[in-house]
């Protein structure tokens, strides 16, 4: 977007800038100088932290199934080896989040929150459009500032539904989608493998393996498969760590560990087992306290 604006335009001559206004040039110009101040050089602005993420969700014979990764990273850091990134909206929706793990937990919260209170005000069932809806407007509001890519599933009375929300409000009903940084090799797997009217078995078996594509391709994406399972006649199946692809436990166990750093009982020599408590400091002054005030 840099064909937008003015090139001659230099924000420490306090000059007007023609055409469109972004307010991020004087603030990189800004970040630069300070740069330069700094070490001798202008190097880059700072970039966005990447996230990663895999999850994916597909519309079945009886109703909806959603899937997703459990590694929550901190640029090249795994911060969380087994978050939950399925959360709730209704007794009969559910959203994936990818993206910042705040913005997507918040979110979620937010829109559930006022399902519920339109729920008693309307008394009857929330709808996924609805949901949808509400999700998309106030994404659009922050016009992507909040970094939430959500993949929104549930049934009402019109059956069920899949929709596939971006971080600015766009958003489209799909028989299934993926999001995160392990969407491409997610969608591989739908591609070659998804058709209409397949039964729960093996629409929960299809998801499996488009996380496990995530996980095995994408450095972002890893440790364990969380499964979500919305039937259209209400009844949901949260199954958390279906698949654990990774496991721990068998190579801490094979690790041999050396029989001096086993301390065994008595190593340390007990000096003495009578306890003196120490004396009460001469000229100390024991401190006053008074009666609370109450008021009669």
């Amino acid at each position: 977007m840099s064909e937008l604006v003015n090139q001659d335009y230099n924000p420490s001559a306090g000059g007007n800038m023609s055409g469109f206004n972004f307010e991020n040039v004087q603030r990189n110009a800004m970040i630069e100088k300070m740069m330069a101040a700094s070490s001798g050089s202008i190097a880059h602005p700072p970039q966005a932290m990447k996230t990663g993420t895999t999850i994916s969700g597909m519309v079945f014979d009886g109703g909806v199934v959603l899937g997703a990764d459990t590694r929550a990273t901190n640029g090249e850091e795994v911060a969380e080896k087994n978050c939950e990134k399925i959360h709730y909206l209704s007794p009969t929706m559910y959203c994936c989040g990818a993206g910042t793990a705040a913005d997507t937990e918040k979110t979620t919260e937010l829109i559930s929150s006022q399902l519920a209170l339109m729920r008693m005000e309307t008394h009857s069932p929330s709808r996924v459009i609805t949901a949808c809806t509400m999700l998309r407007r106030m994404l659009f509001r922050y016009q992507g500032h909040i970094g939430a890519a959500l993949v929104l599933g549930g049934t009402d009375v019109d059956g069920p539904h899949i929709y596939q929300i971006y971080p600015h409000g766009s958003t489209g009903k799909l028989p299934y989608t993926t999001m995160g940084s392990g969407s491409l090799a997610a969608m591989a797997v739908y591609e070659s493998s998804w058709r209409e009217g397949m039964a729960e078995a093996e629409a929960v078996e299809l998801v499996q393996r488009t996380i496990l594509a995530g996980i095995f391709n994408d450095l972002g994406s890893g440790s364990n498969c969380d499964i979500c399972v919305i039937r259209n006649d209400g009844t949901v199946d949260m199954m958390r760590n279906v698949l654990k692809p990774n496991p721990v436990q068998p190579l801490r166990d094979a690790i041999q560990r050396s029989s001096r750093l086993t301390m065994p009982i008595g190593v340390t020599p007990v000096l003495d087992t009578k306890f003196t408590p120490h004396p009460k400091p001469v000229g100390a002054v024991a401190e006053e306290s008074t009666a609370m005030e109450v008021e009669g």
